[in-house]
């Protein structure tokens, strides 16, 4: 099948089977066209609950079909391709946290979404890039544990006095590959543009740059900014978000290196497969899924 054909089978099956399309802002411009709704994480997660279609077909990376999934239990979630992780989640796993818990009884385990569902289950709460700082202050503990991301828990410790944030030594490899040195460099050839990047940056590149949000809040200060260019510092899938609701503003990538090999391997055909075979579906024990809804539960609250 040629792309149009392709386009139109999907929209066929998502009718045919009652399904809808969610896809994160990372995934590749052509799947991005073909969702029913594009957003960051906690946005997605958000969706996942309102979905009223028997059939959910996911376009991002697993941990996130996980969390549809623990949301919206009773509906049948798809990820297009099964390879697609996400290094970070693999940083963590759930007997790692439960050793921590059992020398650190008193802190309270703060989980990034960017994680497993065994390693949500044996969290207190979850949080995304967009309300970390929110829901750390809203908890009531003088102490937590902040898992996987060491740079996104740098952000939130920064925000936030009287909580001391222990965090754990994960990273995202595709804000973690950004330099203070590209910023420097960039900086210089467009001294007037305002620099954007999200908090899975290390310490000493958000701290030197005008905005710091999720991909979300990016979105956002982009559209409500008089400014008519902008330099972006996440990955590169944003920037067709943000073409498409901007088409009258200019957007540069920080650096060519801000890609995520896992978030470019859905492609149309992917979808279509997802529509037609029903597969790769996610599964999880109940118990798991129980105890993980429960960490995210208490966010969305």
């Amino acid at each position: 099948m040629n792309r149009e054909e392709l386009i139109k089978e999907i929209n066929r099956l998502k009718i045919e089977k009652n399904a809808i399309i969610l896809a994160h802002n990372y995934q590749i411009g052509e799947v991005q066209d073909i969702a029913d709704f594009v957003g960051d994480s906690l946005q997605l997660a958000k969706e996942a609950i309102k979905v009223k279609q028997d059939l959910i077909i996911f376009c991002g990376v697993h941990f996130m079909a996980e969390s549809a999934k623990i949301l919206n239990p009773t509906k049948k979630v798809i990820l297009p391709v099964k390879e697609a992780g996400c290094p970070m989640a693999d940083m963590a796993s759930a007997e790692e946290i439960r050793e921590f818990k059992k020398k650190n009884p008193e802190l309270k385990v703060v989980t990034y979404v960017n994680s497993s569902a065994e390693v949500k289950a044996e969290s207190y709460v979850c949080c995304t890039s967009a309300n970390a700082v929110d829901v750390v202050k809203k908890i009531g503990a003088k102490e937590v544990l902040f898992v996987p991301d060491k740079n996104l828990g740098s952000f939130v410790d920064e925000q936030i006095e009287d909580v001391k944030i222990m965090k754990w030594e994960g990273f995202c490899p595709t804000h973690e590959r950004v330099t203070l040195e590209d910023v420097e460099i960039i900086r210089e050839k467009h001294p007037a543009v305002k620099i954007l990047v999200h908090p899975e940056c290390r310490p000493e590149v958000f701290h030197a740059v005008d905005f710091v949000g999720s991909t979300s809040q990016i979105i956002e200060f982009v559209k409500n900014s008089e400014d008519k260019k902008f330099i972006i510092g996440t990955e590169k899938g944003i920037i067709h978000s943000l073409k498409k609701e901007n088409p009258d503003k200019e957007f540069i990538i920080l650096t060519e290196k801000l890609i995520c090999e896992n978030m470019k391997k859905t492609r149309l055909e992917d979808v279509y497969r997802a529509l037609k075979n029903e597969e790769f579906e996610i599964s999880l024990d109940e118990k798991t899924a129980s105890k993980a809804n429960e960490a995210l539960e208490r966010m969305l609250k």
